[in-house]
């Protein structure tokens, strides 16, 4: 299956695993969505992540986060920056997401980033999502 937005398919993929109280979720794995998983764990919105070989290609498995009453930690994602109108910030203009109790997640020339992280290296980029 050819996808034109695989990360809009891993984002979609989470939010939809995370609606029916999945304690994982897997997708096909790239080194993009490994960077997004890692931003995501290093953030606190996933337990962790890990990158298995079952079939003839690598799959990203998720493991979601919940806290003691079930309820998931990631209430929200979504995708700003799209195929068809690339949205870029610069260090300066990395925005705030649910005034700081979120963050987006940059594709920097540093590799990707949270928008805290970005902020502290002093660089900008693609904003590929938002999170809280």
């Amino acid at each position: 299956m050819s996808l034109s937005d695989p990360v809009a398919d891993m984002l979609t993929r989470i939010r939809n695993a995370v609606a029916v109280r999945h304690n994982f979720v897997t997708m096909p794995s790239s080194r993009m969505r490994q960077a997004i998983a890692e931003v995501l764990k290093t953030e606190g919105f996933v337990s962790h992540y890990e990158v298995t070989r079952e079939g003839a290609f690598p799959t990203l498995k998720i493991y979601l986060k919940y806290t003691e009453k079930r309820e998931s930690v990631l209430q929200g994602i979504e995708r700003v920056s799209k195929p068809g109108c690339r949205i870029y910030a610069k260090k300066a203009e990395i925005p705030y997401v649910r005034s700081g109790m979120g963050t987006v997640i940059l594709s920097t020339p540093r590799g990707v980033l949270s928008g805290r992280e970005a902020g502290k290296q002093g660089v900008g980029g693609e904003i590929l999502c938002k999170v809280w």
